[in-house]
């Protein structure tokens, strides 16, 4: 039975759907929702490019307090999205944001700690060189899961 369902979210249109879906299928089983927000921690160079291009445009400066600032401020954001959603549906919710450099290890744990018996998330259906230079959090979560995992698409 499931009863508790984490939702991670990166704060793009198909994870809004996502948590659209998820927020549903919860009310409907009774469960209740963690929303969970990754942020990559700061590092001078960065390998990740999605890093640079996912914050970059708020920073007002180039330095890890302003980068902290901004992580967090995005978090919030997209991590208000998911509890509004369950306010509004009658579904228990709390929200997380965890700072790590491998987003679906930061997945798996919290749905461990967290004693989630489904994570729900989006895929964003990247293929080809994409899916190599972006990597895919959504095909890494399935291949680790010890638990379900329900992409939405």
């Amino acid at each position: 039975m499931i009863r508790h369902i984490l939702l991670p979210t990166d704060g793009s249109q198909r994870s809004r759907n996502a948590i659209r879906y998820g927020i549903k299928l919860a009310r409907a089983l009774r469960a209740r929702v963690t929303g969970l927000h990754v942020i990559p921690p700061f590092h001078p160079f960065t390998y990740r490019p999605q890093m640079l291009l996912a914050y970059h445009a708020a920073l007002a400066e180039d330095s890890e307090a302003a980068y902290r600032q901004a992580t967090l401020a995005f978090a919030r954001r997209y991590l208000q999205v998911i509890a509004r959603a369950a306010a509004a549906a009658g579904v228990r919710c709390r929200t997380l944001h965890i700072e790590d450099d491998q987003p679906f290890q930061a997945i798996l744990a919290t749905a461990k700690k967290q004693r989630c018996d489904l994570i729900l998330m989006a895929s964003h259906g990247y293929s080809g060189i994409g899916a190599v230079l972006l990597g895919s959090e959504t095909q890494k979560v399935l291949t680790h899961s010890p638990i379900p995992v329900l992409v939405y698409r």
